[in-house]
């Protein structure tokens, strides 16, 4: 309980920005005077919270504001896609420290784990920060994980990866303690973190990288499923006439919506020549960005393209919230930034007519506020959440 109450406490003040006095942190927690009183003067002895000056609010003593002491403790997050690796060095508030990316070496493990490590103390080195002072390394990887074993199972963009154990291995080739998580779920932790949302907020996130994922927000708290894989929508068919699928149906989001899939349908459009072979990353994700491009400077066919794969985005966003019955929708992930124009000008309306609950409500549709690094970010930040934030679960009593 004393754990919790810390976090409950410390999450409070990073809440609060601009710091918050003890009666105010008594307030916003509910616990007692004496408690907060306890409290920040174990985080204060910690290095975790300063005092931050004197405040006067009425009759009385002047209050202490207490602030967080980002540079006390930091988190490294690295985001793996099968075209890029991007890696962020955050402080405690969450902030982006230092960040660089590099091309996804090919698909075998080995290989992949050896250039992660090696950027990582890169990355540590070239900030100057203090290796005793980074809380863990957090990895956001594409699913299915076994999140028990720290292992990726066969994800369908990065052939080779049969069970792979990259927590473990990571963690002996960094010394740092590693936690893997899915990486929409980790996108959704870090659109928390930076948005400062309410602690009832409820979301979907819909992630949009080499592959299409979602993740859920209900309470302010990631939703992670029984086995931490939730957000499989590669087979939720959002066209039936659409492309045959390697799981029997027809127009499911992974022929259909996927960054592969809309530029095929460029070149089948017009777009581009369709003898190009577009089944390797980097020449779809150059492909992509012409094509935004070319919509964005008015060319009708490629915008075109784009409307229309906003349409079946719109499908599948609108199946998730209906099912769902959250708040509101953020859009992220490595390909958003190149989509958000188009898709924020075809979404709203398309969700609106299809959303069961728009007699009661209208559900709004964001960006995310992280940017394209949300994947590391958010996997940074699942290693600052388990340092920072309170979970209910940690007070059930063990049987």
């Amino acid at each position: 309980m004393g754990d919790f109450n810390q976090s409950v406490v410390l999450e409070a003040i990073r809440r609060s920005g601009e710091g918050s006095s003890r009666i105010e942190l008594a307030e916003a927690t509910g616990l007692s005077a004496q408690t907060v009183t306890n409290i920040t003067r174990r985080l204060l002895d910690d290095g975790l919270i300063r005092e931050a000056g004197r405040t006067i609010n009425g009759p009385g003593k002047p209050r202490v504001t207490l602030r967080l002491v980002p540079d006390s403790r930091f988190a490294v997050g690295v985001h793996l896609d099968p075209a890029v690796m991007t890696f962020v060095l955050l402080d405690l508030s969450g902030a982006v420290v230092r960040r660089t990316s590099a091309h996804t070496p090919d698909m075998e493990p080995r290989r992949i784990v050896e250039a992660m490590a090696a950027t990582i103390d890169a990355l540590i080195t070239g900030s100057g920060v203090d290796r005793t002072s980074i809380a863990g390394v957090g990895i956001a990887a594409p699913g299915p994980l076994d999140a028990e074993k720290g292992t990726v199972i066969d994800p369908p963009k990065l052939r080779g990866w049969n069970r792979v154990p990259l927590q473990a291995v990571l963690a002996e080739a960094t010394g740092f303690p590693v936690v893997l998580e899915k990486d929409t779920t980790a996108a959704a932790v870090g659109e928390l973190w930076m948005r400062r949302a309410s602690a009832d907020d409820s979301f979907v996130f819909v992630y949009l990288g080499t592959g299409i994922g979602a993740a859920l927000v209900r309470e302010g708290e990631a939703v992670r499923g029984s086995t931490r894989n939730i957000g499989e929508v590669g087979h939720i068919i959002v066209d039936p006439d659409g492309p045959s699928c390697t799981c029997g149906s027809r127009g499911c989001v992974e022929v259909v919506c996927t960054p592969q899939a809309i530029v095929a349908q460029a070149a089948h459009a017009g777009v581009f020549p369709e003898d190009q072979g577009m089944s390797d990353v980097d020449a779809v994700e150059a492909r992509l960005t012409e094509l935004c491009d070319r919509a964005a400077d008015g060319d009708a066919l490629a915008d075109g393209v784009l409307r229309q794969a906003a349409a079946h985005m719109s499908v599948l966003t609108a199946a998730l919230t209906n099912m769902l019955d959250v708040d509101r929708v953020v859009f992220g992930g490595p390909f958003w930034s190149r989509l958000a124009d188009v898709y924020l000008r075809e979404i709203p309306d398309r969700l609106e007519r299809a959303s069961a609950t728009r007699a009661v409500r209208s559900l709004p549709v964001d960006g995310t506020v992280v940017g394209d690094d949300v994947g590391a970010v958010g996997a940074g930040c699942v290693v600052l959440d388990s340092v920072l934030s309170p979970r209910a679960s940690a007070l059930l009593l063990g049987h």
